[in-house]
């Protein structure tokens, strides 16, 4: 395991909250895996730090479900199983839908121009093979259309699921060989916001998570064969 690097300690926050939001940066990007054995002295090591502050990030960790502890075996990154999976994409469809439609509606011309800036990104890093780019542009071009829905509740619940939508995003672009739709896909829902049909863009949008769930299935399946 060597996908950690010493942290930049500031002064301002306490170790501990450091070496927490180190890991956990680490689960959600993927640079420790499912399944993957946190072993404290080889975390403390890589990042230059006694074990307690890794003991006690772990401990948070497990509270949000990101780690998991096994009896006489010790701390391990918490699966992504079928069933979060389909719980968490039901509901975010719902969200995007209801965010694009409102997005129609209420987004600024700027806002729209902004939009269709990020996708033409996204666009590029595909055509490049730049994942890391796709992932980052992925990540904007949703959160910009749940800025522009001007409804703070909605952007509130979408929150709690942004974490877990993000391990399942890095999972769906790496590995995902038809990215070429999912550009076709952000472009459906930019026309349709562009030219404020709410429906089109709550269709198109919706559609767009069910294509995630479904190539999520098939992967999480096939790595358990």
């Amino acid at each position: 395991m060597n996908n950690l690097q010493n942290l930049k300690i500031e002064g301002f926050k306490p170790l501990r909250e450091i070496v927490f939001e180190n890991l956990r940066e680490a689960i959600l990007e993927g640079r420790l895996e499912p399944g993957q054995r946190m072993m404290e002295i080889q975390l403390a090591e890589q990042l230059g730090v006694s074990r307690t502050p890794v003991r006690e990030a772990i401990r948070k960790l497990e509270l949000e479900g990101l780690v998991i502890m096994i009896p006489r075996k010790g701390a391990y990154v918490a699966d992504v199983s079928i069933k979060d999976i389909l719980e968490v994409l039901e509901i975010r469809a719902i969200l995007e839908g209801l965010a694009a439609s409102l997005a129609a509606t209420r987004m600024s011309d700027e806002e729209i121009d902004e939009l269709e800036m990020i996708s033409y990104q996204f666009k590029k890093c595909y055509q490049k093979d730049d994942i890391e780019g796709m992932i980052e542009k992925d990540v904007e071009f949703h959160d910009r259309i749940f800025n522009s829905a001007r409804n703070e509740k909605l952007n509130h619940i979408v929150q709690g699921l942004r974490e877990q939508i993000y391990r399942f995003r890095v999972t769906y672009i790496s590995e995902y060989n038809k990215a070429k739709e999912l550009v076709e896909e952000h472009e459906n829902i930019l026309e349709a916001i562009s030219q404020r049909d709410a429906e089109k863009a709550n269709e198109y949008a919706l559609k767009h998570i069910e294509n995630l769930g479904s190539h999520m299935m098939e992967s999480v399946l096939k790595n358990k064969e």
